[in-house]
């Protein structure tokens, strides 16, 4: 689909220098950019390329001064970075406005589905399903007995929902991820083995939540597993069974939490954090990557280490830590000239 500069800067409510009625197509990098491609000027570290990219519009902020020509069309906004920012969500949302179901899907006679939705080829919609409008479901997405799935929701290829889950409005679930699989709940018993503790709970995603690719989320035991409104989860993540993640946290690749944890709003959880169970994330936690947090934390925190601690008394131990190889020898050169020295008398 191509626009115009005019389009463009009508949209971003910026001001053009040069041709209004140059067109483009694509997105670019600065430094990529070509003929019939929309790139833009943030990082004054970039700005050399604007002498150079080949890109037929380019976004600037509107103090930027040219040192030199510039071939682009140039769009002047208050945000350069915004205002791209808003062009990518455009973009996306007209590439992803699919709608309609396509051959070799299956949807249960006793679904109920929404308005201008959009089902994949071999996705699968279970009895009593419920899908809200403007949703869709992508190519092999699996979407069991009873789940409710709001409004303008996205499910993208290869999904896994088990039964009776409900997802909210406004939400995006990347490939591969699985919501409702049982909890990991085992008892141990007279023969030495574990016997399995059936997992009869649900999932429920309240809106405005993403979830990143082969993330998991187990159903609860008893109760609801519960991701807040407006939670971000990374990729490969990997959500127990009833915990409950508090709105507008955000959770890094590859971490890890565990059984009944609460881990309250506005959080910050680095990449490869492990968090033990039954404990509580207070609100305003920060855990620092690779952290692992086994007991509970107070509001507002900066945790790092594991077992996890106050930030800045992690950096004065690893300082210390650093310095062991070096306190060893001067121990050994003071023990050696307390031996000598008793030798001596």
């Amino acid at each position: 689909m191509e626009f115009t500069a005019k389009q463009i800067a009508e949209l971003l409510n910026g001001t053009i220098e040069g041709d209004s009625e140059a067109r483009v197509s694509r997105l670019s990098k600065i430094e990529e950019g070509t003929t019939g491609s929309l790139t833009f000027l943030a990082n004054p570290a970039y700005t050399s390329f604007a002498y150079t990219t080949k890109a037929t519009v380019l976004i600037t902020g509107v103090d930027f001064i040219p040192e030199g020509p510039i071939t682009p069309t140039i769009i002047r906004v208050e945000n350069a970075y915004a205002g791209f920012a808003k062009l990518l969500e455009v973009y996306n949302t007209i590439q992803r406005n699919k709608s309609g179901i396509e051959p070799n899907s299956f949807i249960d006679d006793t679904a109920t589905i929404g308005a201008n939705i959009y089902v994949g080829a071999f996705a699968y919609i279970g009895k009593n399903v419920r899908l809200g409008e403007n949703t869709k479901i992508y190519p092999h997405c699996y979407i069991g007995d009873n789940c409710v799935i709001g409004n303008n929701t996205t499910l993208f290829p290869g999904v896994k929902l088990y039964s009776d889950c409900v997802i909210g409005n406004d939400v995006t679930i990347h490939s591969g991820v699985v919501i409702g699989a049982d909890g990991f709940g085992f008892a141990p018993n007279e023969n030495n083995n574990y016997q399995k503790v059936a997992q009869i709970g649900n999932v429920i995603i309240e809106d405005q939540v993403e979830i990143g690719a082969n993330s998991t989320i187990d159903r609860a035991t008893l109760g609801s597993t519960i991701i807040r409104r407006g939670v971000k989860l990374d990729n490969l993540i990997q959500i127990a069974h009833n915990v409950e993640i508090g709105e507008n946290t955000v959770i890094a690749a590859q971490t890890g939490v565990a059984g009944s944890t609460k881990i309250g709003k506005n959080c910050m959880i680095g990449g490869q954090v492990g968090i033990g169970g039954h404990i509580v994330i207070a609100d305003g936690t920060k855990l620092a990557g690779q952290s692992g947090a086994s007991a509970s934390t107070k509001e507002n925190e900066t945790l790092q280490g594991t077992p996890a601690i106050n930030i800045g008394n992690y950096k004065r131990s690893y300082i210390l830590f650093k310095k062991l190889p070096e306190l060893e020898k001067k121990i050994i050169a003071i023990e050696k000239q307390i031996t000598s020295q008793g030798n001596n008398s």
